[in-house]
């Protein structure tokens, strides 16, 4: 029968890939239990949202599944106190360095309350946009049982960076920093079955623990609904302000005044309002149909008592470059306006320095 000792020895092997340490030394190694060939463990990680997260498990498991009588091995992950953390680098207090380091001068959610009203699609758009206009951008992916900013932006999948103090979001093509729970996955369609308290402490440190750096726009995409993911953006970040993404159908239009209720009641400032999917403009005619119904963004805005900033069409061509991870490439010249009227919305809205090459 493998003892505790024998356990813990197997573990010394496996090293922490950042900090350069086995994970037994490092005090990851928690609540050892043995019985009838069947091994459990808690695996007290730096941070959830560890980029080499699942690579550490791996090499625990099959450490341990290589001694003698072991038949399984049930790993909990977990997450080591502040005070763990200060001690593992020397006293230093490692949660939220990067915060500290990084400098956003604007944050900007994308929310709807609504699902499939195209809150991702705006969010990439308005990065995109904003990027081509030569800001500094980056997108934030608090969606994170259903993420989809990196399927638009990376064609063959990407991988944050890492540091023993910080993650490094991926970049895309053009310069627009990512980070999405979907980096850090093994695979994109593997699926993140975590209750409120979890979502809402990733999301944290996708602010805290994500290196920025210089940023003049921050996107945060944000899940439909009004409950922990949004109220953790609203009350967690900085915010600048909220754009608001609606669909023609009166349906989408009442979720929508329930997602602007909690921005007003939480006193973050709306942007404006998007009205996605309005209209399709026949190749063969010309002619405008309106699929879903005859517009009521303008009537919603005013209602709300907001600004209206444009509709936006149902264009096959945005389905096409989104599968692809080619968003970047969508000239839109109706979202360009749309985001030149962020900018000028936005609380103390600066100029880009130049556009990028």
């Amino acid at each position: 029968m493998v003892s505790e000792h024998e356990v813990r020895a197997a573990l010394a092997a496996v090293m922490d890939p950042e900090l350069g340490r086995n994970i037994v030394d490092l005090g990851m190694v928690r609540d050892v239990a043995l019985a009838d060939g069947r091994v459990t463990f808690t695996l007290a990680l730096t941070t959830l949202a560890c980029p080499l997260k699942e690579q550490i498990e791996r090499n625990a498991r099959l450490a341990v599944l290589a001694l003698p009588d072991v038949q399984s091995v049930d790993i909990q992950l977990g997450e080591m106190t502040a005070q763990e953390k200060a001690r593992l680098h020397g006293g230093e207090q490692p949660e939220g360095l990067a915060e500290k380091l990084n400098h956003v001068k604007h944050v900007i959610a994308v929310m709807s309350g609504k699902g499939g009203v195209g809150k991702s699609l705006v969010a990439g758009l308005l990065a995109t946009s904003l990027r081509r206009s030569g800001y500094q951008v980056g997108v934030l992916d608090a969606d994170i049982t259903g993420p989809s900013i990196p399927k638009m932006f990376f064609p063959n999948g990407a991988r944050p960076g890492s540091s023993p103090l910080a993650i490094l979001p991926a970049e895309t093509r053009t310069g627009i920093r990512v980070m999405s729970i979907n980096l850090l996955l093994e695979a994109e369609d593997q699926a993140v079955i975590w209750r409120g308290p979890l979502i809402s402490g990733v999301i944290r440190q996708f602010w805290t623990d994500v290196l920025w750096g210089e940023l003049d726009y921050l996107v945060v995409d944000l899940p439909p609904g009004t409950s922990d993911a949004s109220l953790t953006v609203l009350q967690s970040l900085p915010m600048s302000g909220v754009l608001l993404v609606t669909s023609p159908q009166d349906l989408a239009g009442m979720v929508v005044r329930k997602a602007a209720q909690m921005v007003q009641q939480m006193g973050v400032p709306i942007l404006g309002l998007v009205e996605n999917m309005s209209y399709f403009v026949c190749p063969d005619t010309g002619k405008q149909h309106e699929i879903f119904g005859a517009s009521r963004a303008d009537r919603m805005a005013a209602r709300l008592g907001v600004p209206f900033l444009g509709r936006l069409p149902i264009d096959p061509r945005i389905a096409t470059l989104c599968d692809a991870g080619q968003i970047e490439f969508y000239a839109a010249e109706a979202f360009q306006a749309i985001a030149e009227q962020v900018v000028k919305l936005a609380p103390g809205a600066r100029q880009p320095a130049a556009p990028p090459a």
